[in-house]
């Protein structure tokens, strides 16, 4: 009996010292992990609530309250126009909704960069970026893009005319990967009409480009290709006339100077009935 006694105790003290040790384990791996998320919240500093769009909106929509939710961001990185509070953002009493000034995505913090105040419209000039201008330009069947283009959109510009001193017609690439902001009436995609050409288009561009695009528009035809998504800017010079889009090298008809004649001084003089025409040496 006291063999087994003993036995039993034996075993439970080796239980007991594995336990004590699993235990001590446990509370050393706790510690690390405690150790690991002090200094991960001293990197990333104190997380606070702000608002983010939670779905992809376009511009000239109007925002509501479910489309957008709170996440916890770092207080030291917040932008200084991101919203944090509900009553500022959806103000009581308002006149109306704010709009969505720029095409957001989800999980992009609501700025007020990005938003009209509440019951403000959006108008083009929200789409206008620092220094740019809007500038109309007439489009039609023949231009290449009246069927298809819509707001946001990015388009190569070609002009094509006469140019003196060159036979036949020119075209050249004038402005490249330029910005749709508005097509006839509409500002965004979701207000574009699916059935029938429009008849203009507004493009984004600094002063020099509308200055360009007003000659070009005056003195030739424009015609447009809708550049593709992440393209980059065409920086070559591209100009294309009949010759060279045929393949036609013409010979080049050079001609001579005429040759420099000598000059010749004489002096006439009469002996007896005959005149006589004697050389005599030049002078400048």
């Amino acid at each position: 009996m006291r063999a087994v006694f003993g036995l039993v105790l034996v075993v439970g003290m080796a239980l007991a010292g594995a336990a004590v040790y699993m235990i001590q384990g446990y509370i050393k791996q706790t510690e690390v992990l405690l150790q690991n998320e002090r200094a991960f919240n001293e990197k990333a500093g104190r997380l606070v609530e702000v608002f983010v769009f939670n779905k992809p909106l376009n511009f000239g929509d109007a925002l509501q309250e479910g489309d957008v939710q709170l996440i916890y961001w770092p207080e030291r990185a917040l932008p200084p126009t991101i919203f944090r509070d509900q009553a500022e953002l959806f103000p009581e009493n308002a006149p109306g909704p704010r709009y969505v000034m720029r095409p957001t995505e989800a999980f992009e913090p609501v700025l007020a960069s990005r938003l009209t105040e509440p019951g403000q419209l959006a108008g083009l000039t929200a789409k206008l970026g620092a220094g740019q201008r809007a500038f109309a330009i007439r489009v039609g069947v023949a231009s290449g893009v009246s069927g298809f283009v819509k707001p946001d959109d990015y388009i190569d510009i070609y002009w094509t005319g006469g140019v003196a001193g060159m036979n036949g017609e020119v075209t050249r690439l004038i402005e490249s990967s330029i910005q749709i902001i508005a097509v006839d009436n509409a500002f965004n995609e979701a207000q574009t009409v699916s059935t029938g050409d429009a008849r203009t288009v507004t493009v984004a561009a600094t002063p020099e480009q509308v200055a360009r695009l007003a000659q070009a528009q005056s003195t030739g035809r424009l015609s447009m290709s809708l550049v593709g998504s992440g393209d980059d800017i065409v920086t070559d010079r591209i100009e294309v006339n009949t010759d060279s889009m045929l393949g036609i090298e013409r010979e080049q008809v050079v001609v001579e100077a005429p040759k420099e004649v000598e000059k010749v001084c004489t002096i006439k003089s009469r002996r007896g009935g005959e005149e006589v025409e004697t050389v005599i040496p030049c002078r400048d």
